[in-house]
């Protein structure tokens, strides 16, 4: 979300944490997939063999990755997985996120038995996005359980929660709950370093300055969202609806980074 590709698919964190994997594997054979956020390759001159799939869907629940997305996962069996699940069932009233984790565990115990490397990820510290702030105590009880996990199975953990540079609302996109272009770039950056590669730039890097905003211009822009995605939003959950509902992953093949 938030970043439409010259298609009109959007291009997420994943796809480009994909190109930097590929430029840094070009000369090795390597395959990769992604749950919920799948890696990239390419069989060209360039990436040798290198490909990836990505099975994600927006707005899915932790338990319809875990039916949908990591049988097939398991069936590609690609050398690396990276897996977030369970934001959008915490995000949800009601839910108790060590239950989430419970089952967040069973799901990367499955798929550390049947893949290569499984890379988790914890969730944004939400302080400052107006519609999750009450949610932070239990996103924060998510990503120590996500922590403790990963700890137990000995993955590598790409550290939402501690990457300030997502923090500024630049980050993210109109709707305030999706990454944007460059949020995106310092998701996938971030996700390199967590792997060991070198990186073109600091995921962390300084925003540059903006001047401050006055009360008003402001308060209009919280309307304005409010009325374009705050209210469709709720309308959804009310009637059980997700903004994924029909929709099916990009790439469910393990393919060249070019097609």
């Amino acid at each position: 979300m938030g970043d439409p590709g010259p298609d009109g698919r959007y291009v997420g964190w994943a796809d480009r944490l994909a190109v930097l994997l590929a430029d840094r594997l070009a000369d090795q054979h390597a395959d990769v997939v992604t749950d919920e956020t799948v890696p990239a390759g390419h069989a060209d001159t360039v990436h040798g063999d290198f490909r990836y799939a990505n099975l994600a869907v927006r707005g899915r629940l932790l338990d319809q990755i875990v039916t949908e997305q990591i049988p097939r996962a398991k069936e590609l069996a690609p050398d690396l997985v990276t897996f977030c699940g369970g934001g959008n069932d915490i995000i949800r009233p009601g839910t108790d996120p060590d239950d989430v984790a419970e089952r967040f565990e069973r799901a990367v115990a499955d798929l550390t038995g049947a893949v290569g490397t499984v890379m988790v990820t914890t969730g944004f510290d939400t302080r400052g996005v107006p519609v999750l702030r009450h949610l932070r105590g239990k996103i924060a009880t998510y990503t120590a359980h996500v922590r403790a996990i990963a700890d137990r199975y000995d993955c590598p953990v790409l550290d939402l929660w501690s990457l300030k540079s997502v923090q500024d609302r630049r980050a993210w996109d109109g709707d305030r709950l999706h990454l944007s272009p460059e949020g995106h770039t310092r998701v996938a950056l971030r996700a390199a370093q967590v792997l060991g590669l070198d990186v073109p730039a600091d995921p962390d890097q300084a925003w540059p300055p903006q001047p401050p905003r006055g009360t008003f211009e402001v308060r209009r822009d919280d309307i304005n969202w409010a009325r374009e995605y705050l209210v469709p939003w709720i309308g959804r959950r009310l009637r059980g609806e997700s903004s994924g509902d029909h929709v099916e992953a990009k790439r469910p093949d393990l393919l060249p980074l070019n097609q």
